[in-house]
């Protein structure tokens, strides 16, 4: 099997995996899993920043890079944890149905903030996610606000790491640098009591708080290992890997709710997304087929 696919089925499948390891913690609050995440996830990567010696980015790293980078750390923190939350208050299917619309999102960011032109196809899949949103928000009297926190947060996370000018390692390491200080203040003073000593927990609850770092660390370098040797077309198809088996996990293993009525809605959704994949599988295919052609051709010549 090609290394990148393989890359990709490690990090999609950690991250699809993910609420498992959240629910072990759930004993934990929200919050002091949060700010352990961020204090570990910096240990690992400065640790492979150092093994690597990749420090000459710092030089990069002027004011207006620390204001852009501020402002993405503060997305991740409401990104992450509204995921922790969500997972370990039982709703595992509607965090999987943000991840299911976010590929939708991150074509209308594009769109608005971007400039880039939306085709036929993609308007046709914005409006069918967006019914099925209005669906759900319908049928259940309120908003998904979960799924559309995740949807959005990662979203304008997004939007805003393409003008960032840092690799995912080194900006995700300015990211932790940034939010370490007010993750530790939170863990020394907030009173939490949810926030257990590492010197008087159970080992397996320390273990698994140290390896925070680890379970974010390891999915985002497999990522950008499987984004330099395949193409966007094969990752973004791949994408919904995580949130299908996250779906799995939340009605299989922990029982959560997948009624008739919430199935019209994702199923909705999962229209909007095989419009979206086909239509860029379909174009893909066309400019590959013309470059192919054009080839042929300078070579015949």
């Amino acid at each position: 099997m090609n290394r990148g696919l393989l890359y990709a089925f490690l990090a999609y499948g950690l991250w699809g995996v993910l609420p498992i390891y959240w629910k072990a913690l759930h004993s934990v609050s929200a919050a002091a899993i949060l700010s352990h995440r961020m204090v570990w996830s910096l240990v690992v990567v400065a640790a492979i920043l150092a093994i690597r010696k990749e420090w000459a980015w710092i030089r990069r790293v002027d004011r207006k890079a620390v204001l852009t980078f501020v402002a993405i750390a503060l997305l991740l923190i409401v990104n992450w944890y509204t995921y922790i939350w969500a997972v370990n208050a039982g709703f595992i299917v509607e965090s999987s149905l943000g991840y299911f619309i976010n590929p939708l999102v991150n074509v209308l960011l594009g769109g608005i903030f971007l400039g880039e032109r939306l085709r036929p196809v993609q308007k046709v899949a914005i409006a069918i996610a967006f019914s099925g949103v209005a669906w759900l928000t319908i049928s259940y009297g309120a908003l998904p606000w979960i799924a559309l926190t995740l949807a959005f947060s990662f979203g304008f996370y997004g939007l805003l790491k393409k003008t960032a000018g840092l690799h995912a390692l080194e900006g995700l390491g300015l990211e932790m640098a940034i939010l370490s200080v007010p993750a530790l203040a939170w863990l020394f003073f907030s009173g939490d009591p949810g926030s257990p000593s590492l010197l008087t927990a159970d080992w397996h609850i320390v273990a698994l708080l140290l390896g925070t770092g680890i379970v974010t660390s390891i999915p985002l370098l497999a990522f950008a290992a499987a984004a330099r040797r395949l193409t966007l077309t094969t990752l973004g198809l791949m994408q919904y890997m995580a949130p299908t088996m996250q779906l799995f996990i939340g009605v299989f293993l922990y029982g959560e709710a997948f009624t008739p009525t919430r199935a019209v809605g994702f199923v909705l959704i999962w229209i909007a997304l095989a419009l979206y994949s086909g239509e860029t599988l379909l174009r893909h295919r066309q400019r590959s087929q013309a470059r192919d052609l054009l080839a042929k051709n300078l070579a015949g010549h």
